[in-house]
Parts: structure tokens; sequence; C-alpha cells
């Protein structure tokens, strides 16, 4: 649970202090790369996206309003931007080798932490793969809410939009995946998946 920005350092705070983006870092780091871990499947892209979130914080501090959300949901609208940004790059650069000059160097037990996180968020990756079927802003919403534990309001935050509107967009999200929580006989894989994750009933 973040605690009041006002307490310590807040976004707004963080460019200005090195101390204080130090400890914001450290407050919501394990946070952050579990989120590209569930949305990512290779370490050293969790470890690049982690880091230009937090890059992105000494630019955008200014921008958090308390008022509109935690720390946390603010961090996830990040999350959210640089990861679609990160997707965006894989499509326009065709080669593979294209990427690997630029990746970040790690330690092998910084490799094996990654892999760790990587493991304990399968769950959470597979339960986003079966949400491809929802249009892009439901989607949106579902994830933020039902994956990566947001409540409601933080989500509309995070994203942009009001909270009628998060509401109205996750009520369709669920609705329109209770078909995959009704799967044919034998294919219940997708279906407990989504049910964990979603709240979808039976």
């Amino acid at each position: 649970m973040d605690i009041p920005s006002r307490n310590r350092g807040g976004p707004a705070a963080v460019a200005r202090s090195p101390e204080l983006f130090e400890e914001f870092y450290r407050r919501h780091v394990d946070a952050i790369t579990r989120f590209m871990a569930r949305r990512v499947d290779d370490p050293h892209t969790v470890a690049d996206l982690t880091a230009e979130v937090f890059m992105a914080v000494i630019d955008s501090g200014h921008t958090y309003r308390a008022v509109l959300g935690s720390e946390r949901a603010w961090l996830y609208g990040i999350a959210r931007n640089t990861v679609s940004a990160e997707r965006r790059r894989a499509v326009r650069e065709a080669q593979a080798h294209g990427r690997v000059a630029g990746r970040r160097l790690l330690a092998d037990d910084d490799i094996a932490r990654l892999e760790d996180k990587l493991t304990t968020e399968g769950a959470g990756r597979r339960a986003m793969a079966a949400m491809d079927v929802l249009p892009e802003g439901e989607r949106a919403v579902l994830e933020l809410v039902a994956v990566d534990q947001l409540t409601v309001s933080e989500a509309a935050a995070a994203l942009g939009l009001r909270q009628v509107t998060a509401r109205v967009r996750l009520h369709r999200a669920r609705r329109r995946l209770r078909d995959v929580a009704h799967p044919p006989a034998g294919n219940t894989t997708t279906a407990t998946t989504v049910t964990a994750y979603t709240g979808s009933k039976a």
C-alpha cells in the first residue's frame, strides 16, 4: 500500500534529489519488475523496460497528482506506455540482432532473480494471453484490475479515464470472457486461468 507522498519523496520530488530517487526506486522496483514479468518473457527485456520506467519518472514526475490515484497506479500508467513503445519498436526492428547490442548487461544472479520472477508471473502472462480476444480499451482496464491488482479508481487514473468509464469497460470485459470460462469439454486450462484472474464465475 502506498504511503502518502507528502511523508516521503514522491514523484514530483525525485528528479531533484538522488537520495529521494533512490528511495522511490527501492519502494517501487519490485512491483514494476513484476509488472514487466507479466508482459514479457525475457529477463534482459524485463530489466531494460524496468529501467526505462524509472528514467521516465525523472521527466514525468511533475505530472503526478496524488488526488488522481496512488504512486503505483501512476507508475503502472508509465509502465504500460513503456511496454507499448517496446512492442512498436519490436515490430519495426524485424531483425532480432537489432536489439541484442543495446541490451543491459546483467550479472548471473540478476538473470536468476529475473527468471524467478518470470516463473512466478507465468500465470499472469497466461491470463493476459487469454485476454487477446478483448478490445484494447476493455483489456487495459481488466489487466490492471484483475492481474495487476489495482482498484478500479487506480486503474482509471493509470489510464486517464473517468471512473465510470473504467467500470463500464471492466464490466464489458468480464462479460466477454464468460464464454472463455465455459469451454468445450476437455479444454479447461484457459478457463481456469481466466476465472482465477478476472473473477468470472462458471
